[in-house]
Formats: C-alpha cells, structure tokens, sequence
C-alpha cells in the first residue's frame, strides 16, 4: 500500500509541476481573480486525485485538466455565492508577471467577455490548436475561428492597434 501512495504522490507532484502554472493562467484568464484561481487549482488536483483517470497521453492528461480547469471556473461564476462576497477582501493581481505578454495586454484581454478570453487564452497562452481549443470547448472549429477572429478585433479596437495578430 505505502509503494503505490508514494508514487500516485509522486505522480501528482510531477503533474503539478508540469501543469501547475497552465491551470492557474487559465483560471485567472477566466476569473480574473487569483484567490479564486488558486481554489480551482486546488479544486483540479482533487478531481484528478478523486477521478484517477488514465490518460492514453501527455495530450490527453492536458486536454482533460484544461477541460477540468475551465469546467470549474463556469461553475464558479454561476455560483450565487460569489455575488455575495465582498470583493474589496480580494486580489486581483495576475500571476508571475513571466507568463504575462505585458501588462496592457493583459488587461485588454481580462477585458474581453469570457467566450472570447478563453479562446484568446488558450490559443496564444497555451499554444492549443483551433482544433484542440474546439474540442476543449465543444464547440465547432469555425465557431472557434469566428471567435478568435472577434476577439483580435475587439483586442486591436482596445490596443489601438497596437499588437499584430497572425491569422488562424
């Protein structure tokens, strides 16, 4: 029994360290409130520690904790217990500013309506594929594009066209 607790722990310190810093972004990106990142990082490990899912790939694993990741942050949105809490009490810094493009994007793209901050997220931030993000989100490829597409214009309306994007 201690043989297989010490290396499922291992295991998930290695996922931690791996995904770790992917998860927080992208909570943050969807909350745009560290505190309430860091209970969905929190919250992510206990799903893989309760779920133990076997993964066909390192693709696979990450695809399943950005799908997690993005799960628990709607539910914390929809969540009335949110619009209850005094939100003085909460910081809204962004993490490592080393992940960040600079501050100014940063905030145009918390800006953003959440639809389009997740795909801007995951398309510039994560490195994920159109195809990827619309099986991340289910939805299809060419309603990803439509969003990214709109995104980058409301990006380069609030930027002043000052951040060149490529095209997908």
């Amino acid at each position: 029994m201690g043989q297989v607790s010490f290396a499922r722990d291992e295991r998930l310190a290695e996922t931690l360290d791996l995904y770790g810093n992917m998860i927080l972004r992208i909570a943050f990106s969807c909350l745009k409130n560290m505190t309430d990142a860091e209970d969905v990082l929190q919250d992510v490990f206990l799903k893989l520690i309760e779920k133990q899912p076997v993964f066909e790939s390192d693709e696979h694993e990450k695809a399943w904790l950005i799908r997690v990741t993005i799960n628990l942050c709607r539910n914390r949105l929809r969540s009335p217990w949110r619009y209850h809490r005094d939100l003085e009490d909460v910081s809204l810094t962004a993490p490592e500013p080393d992940w960040q493009e600079g501050s100014e994007v940063m905030e145009a793209v918390l800006a953003l309506p959440e639809k389009y901050r997740e795909v801007i997220h995951l398309f510039y931030y994560e490195d994920c594929s159109v195809a990827q993000i619309a099986g991340l989100l289910k939805k299809k490829e060419a309603t990803v594009r439509s969003l990214l597409f709109r995104a980058r214009a409301m990006l380069k309306k609030s930027l002043k066209g000052g951040v060149e994007f490529e095209e997908v």
